[in-house]
């Protein structure tokens, strides 16, 4: 999973565990900088969010078929296809979103120093 989100669109996740037994969750968005330009192109892109949505949309399907066709055995391999695809879903949804949230903060952050910078100059020209 990792492999082709790292290479076709540049995200990828993972868990570690610290020294202390705590486990931290780890998102994280290959930056436009450190691409070179754009090293993968849209079809790429494209193909790899259709397959990562197509996916589990396909056990959602199968978890019908064997549910309504009563084939208890099949539903629990169904279930854990279905839980497994959504978690690899959901993961490289919070690096893509994580890493427009990571750019909105900065720019936000930019834009809120530069009114500062505007307030005090005005204040400073006020007084003399």
């Amino acid at each position: 999973q990792n492999v082709t989100g790292r290479l076709m669109v540049g995200l990828r996740w993972w868990n570690q565990v610290d020294d202390d037994g705590r486990s931290h969750w780890v998102f994280e968005a290959r930056k436009v900088a450190a691409q070179g330009g754009k090293t993968s192109s849209e079809a790429e892109s494209r193909i790899f969010w259709l397959g990562l949505i197509t996916c589990p949309m396909i056990w959602v399907i199968f978890a019908f078929s064997a549910l309504f066709s009563f084939k208890v055995k099949w539903l629990a391999v169904v279930v854990m296809g279905v839980v497994l695809q959504g978690a690899n879903l959901y993961g490289y949804i919070r690096c893509k979103v994580g890493s427009r949230k990571n750019l909105t903060s900065m720019a936000t952050s930019y834009l809120g120093k530069q009114f500062l910078r505007q307030v005090s100059a005005r204040g400073h020209g006020n007084e003399l």
